[in-house]
């Protein structure tokens, strides 16, 4: 499965300027820009879940969104570009300072899958890496990787390994416990 219609490059770049108007507005505790629907194109105005990840010299900065669509696309947009500034528990709210240098990038998300798997050895056989976004869940418990992640972790086991840890569970998790797995595609673009 993949993203049925990508979006325009217009409408790409309409989304990256909104996300940079966000992150601005927020980091400097203004209000955010304002959002007229009918302004936008249908593509946007669509209901979609998407992922704002910021980066400066190449390391994550931030990283926030949706995993299944609730809102329209641009308004998701914009609410996770400013998230992923200032509510990142990982990081400091981003400065000022260093507006300049962030990157960012958009990840629009198609809904996610349940992936059945009798056995770990199973799961790890229908991964694909570099394609397939992953999401893992027990009880309250979840976490997700894009499939960018497999850029770092493009062993399936160090991925998955890594996973269980962000869902905050032993690393060897998914190979003791039948979890939910669903999987995802990404339209990625960047500015």
């Amino acid at each position: 499965m993949t993203i049925a219609h990508l979006l325009s490059p217009e409408d790409q770049q309409i989304l990256l300027r909104l996300a940079r108007l966000s992150i601005e507005a927020a980091v400097r505790d203004e209000d955010p820009p304002a959002l007229k629907l009918e302004d936008y194109s249908p593509a946007l105005q669509e209901e979609g879940a998407a992922f704002v990840t910021l980066t400066r010299s190449g390391k994550l900065r931030g990283c926030i969104g949706a995993i299944e669509a609730y809102q329209p696309l641009v308004q998701d947009v914009c609410e996770h570009a400013a998230a992923a500034a200032t509510q990142d528990f990982r990081f400091e709210p981003v400065r000022p300072e260093e507006l300049e240098s962030l990157e960012i990038e958009i990840s629009r998300l198609t809904r996610p899958m349940p992936l059945a798997y009798s056995s770990p050895e199973d799961l790890v056989s229908k991964l694909r890496p570099g394609i397939d976004g992953v999401v893992i869940k027990e009880g309250f418990r979840r976490a997700t990787f894009l499939p960018q992640v497999w850029e770092k972790l493009p062993d399936p086991k160090d991925f998955l390994h890594n996973l269980c840890h962000k869902m905050g569970a032993p690393g060897n998790y998914w190979q003791t416990h039948t979890l939910e797995v669903l999987v995802y595609q990404v339209e990625e673009f960047h500015e």
